[in-house]
């Protein structure tokens, strides 16, 4: 009888070759699923039905199969989370298979928009699954030679591409959509902006509603960091390259770590959102919806809203709606959310170590194990300085807003309504864009406190976005490092590097520009609307905000273009762009002789 195989390396090779065929097949398969998934919720009104709706379930046994045989692969590298969440997806994938094919049956009359929590668990998974074979192809991305920065505007771009197809489907809005308008919520839904040219709640259906929902939790993360997250935990490793060309993106110097922060990104994500969610929907009068279903979503929506700083509300008049605009509890729930979601990363997880720090060396102090040791710097500069400026912040916003509202949107309050409304009203003008009021009410100081606020915006590694905390804050210290007669500008102990300064001025010539050209572009093409309307407008799309005086829908097709721009160039930043587009300098080995110029 002749051997099967000549040699041990050939019986490998096949083993080999036999578990890539698999990945290829799972890859290929979760793609076709996803795409029946859109054509079903897309274009059709029987949701999983027929022919198509049984290939659909078809395909999910195909894919538990697929995830079986690679438990199998000594290629793969499972630990304990990955080896738990790949069975947990196999024995998810088995279990609804059964059950939509009749062999399990089940009674839960429970429903999410217009469908049954079974199937909407299936179609979420279903998503999870093709973001997840997508985020492995997004490693490669290092590979095509592009400048980084230039990635990270494809990577926007591409997701507002792909989110304007999705608002085009036919059953994703009541009425219909024209190009113009869905690019222009794709838009503000990745930017994280929220202006809205249709009113979410009317003029989208719950699949549109859902859709904008991962819209602005993708753009929140940024999409970069989202499917890096995922691709590594599904594949097992990073390249160098990959390593590399992740740094700049989670604003982590040390390399090794680059796998932790990601994971600590979407861990704290994750938990905020999921507490938020909880709170909101323990807090909200149950009597305000239909159905479980609809409070459940409603309490998701706006949690992943506030967090993200994406001002998206499934609400006509946003949390002004009547019976929710005194939801007092509420209010205060997004609003911190809002604020843990635009503090940044870097400053959450600098006081998270620095507590982790400090509660480990207590406890090894009170054991006897050792001397309690002091850790230097573990809150650095730039997360004081961010925090600093970000409470003042505040405290400006919550004073002002007292002072000029008192007679104006807080008249008739209760006292703890005038202090949540208040608190809101400071916090939201920070990228989020809720309003807790009528904002054509709003006296014309608030306003114009409202303008400096949005311009700022929220801090740097954050979801939000605006001129960011940190850069204000250097403008501000270096201005009276210059009064003060010093030669540089100091702060905690430390010296600010002139790097920093001159991006920090050069990101402020650039917001003053592109706002200025704004306005102005804007007023060309439609004329009728008053100049503090197209400004505020204009700060507000810049800033990421979406706060409005109530143009945004008014607007003609050439504005909302302009808008739209501007909304893109604020997340993605303006000194961005430059810097993926304008050839960089080489190493300068000279230097001209000094000379000054006059600034009076």
């Amino acid at each position: 009888m002749l051997p099967i195989f000549k040699s041990p390396d050939d019986k490998i090779l096949l083993i080999k070759k036999i578990f890539e065929f698999n990945n290829r097949v799972i890859s290929i398969i979760s793609f076709l699923a996803f795409s029946l998934l859109v054509y079903d919720l897309g274009f059709r009104d029987n949701i999983q039905e027929g022919f198509l709706g049984t290939l659909y379930y078809f395909l999910l046994i195909i894919l538990s199969i697929g995830y079986t045989v690679r438990l199998f692969s000594r290629s793969e590298r499972y630990n304990h989370s990955r080896m738990i969440v790949e069975i947990t997806i196999i024995l998810f994938l088995i279990f609804t298979s059964l059950v939509n094919f009749g062999v399990i049956e089940l009674g839960y009359p429970l429903t999410v928009g217009n469908l049954e929590i079974k199937a909407f668990l299936v179609n979420l998974l279903i998503l999870i699954l093709f973001l997840i074979e997508l985020s492995k192809l997004s490693l490669i991305a290092n590979q095509l030679k592009l400048h980084p920065a230039l990635v990270f505007i494809l990577s926007f771009l591409i997701v507002i591409v792909i989110g304007t197809c999705m608002l085009l489907l036919p059953n994703a809005t009541t009425n219909g959509i024209s190009l113009i308008d869905a690019l222009f919520t794709s838009t503000s839904a990745v930017c994280v902006t929220g202006l809205i040219v249709l009113d979410t709640s009317s003029d989208f259906t719950f699949f549109g509603q859902f859709v904008i929902l991962i819209l602005f939790q993708v753009g929140g993360l940024g999409m970069m960091t989202f499917t890096s997250f995922f691709g590594f935990f599904f594949k097992g490793s990073y390249t160098l390259q990959n390593q590399l060309f992740l740094r700049d993106y989670i604003n982590e110097e040390n390399i090794g770590a680059i796998n932790s922060t990601l994971l600590k990104i979407i861990l704290f994500t994750l938990i905020t959102e999921g507490l938020a969610v909880l709170l909101i929907y323990s807090s909200i009068d149950p009597k305000l919806f239909e159905s479980v279903g609809d409070q459940l979503f409603f309490s998701t929506f706006h949690a992943i809203s506030g967090f993200c700083n994406a001002g998206f509300s499934t609400l006509s008049d946003g949390l002004y709606e009547s019976g929710f605009r005194d939801q007092y509890t509420v209010h205060l729930i997004i609003a911190f959310a809002i604020i843990l979601g635009g503090i940044g990363f870097p400053v959450v997880f600098g006081y998270y170590n620095y507590f982790k720090h400090v509660w480990v060396g207590t406890k090894k102090l009170i054991t006897g194990e050792e001397e309690y040791r002091h850790a230097p710097r573990v809150v650095n500069v730039n997360i004081r300085l961010i925090v600093y400026t970000t409470g003042i912040l505040l405290l400006i916003g919550f004073i002002t807003f007292w002072i000029f509202e008192k007679n104006h949107t807080l008249e008739g309050l209760s006292g703890y309504g005038k202090f949540v409304t208040t608190f809101f009203g400071a916090v939201t003008p920070r990228t989020a864009g809720f309003n807790t009021v009528d904002m054509s009410a709003l006296a014309m100081p608030t306003i114009l406190i409202y303008l400096i606020l949005m311009w700022i915006g929220a801090s740097p590694g954050s979801t939000g976005g605006g001129l960011k905390t940190s850069t204000i804050a250097v403008a501000v210290l270096n201005a009276v490092s210059i009064a003060r007669g010093k030669d540089r500008v100091e702060i905690f102990r430390r010296q600010i590097g002139n790097e920093t300064l001159r991006k920090a001025f050069a990101v402020i010539l650039l917001s003053f520009l592109v706002i200025g050209l704004g306005v102005f572009t804007v007023l060309l093409f439609d004329p009728q609307i008053a100049l503090i309307h197209v400004a505020f407008e204009i700060f507000s799309a810049f800033s990421t905000v979406g706060l409005s005086l109530g143009i945004t829908g008014d607007l003609s097709n050439g504005s909302k273009i302009v808008v739209t721009i501007i909304m893109f160039l604020g997340r993605v930043g303006t000194l961005t762009v430059l810097v993926a587009f304008v050839k960089k300098a080489r190493t300068l080995r000279y230097k001209y002789p000094e000379e000054g110029v006059f600034i009076t």
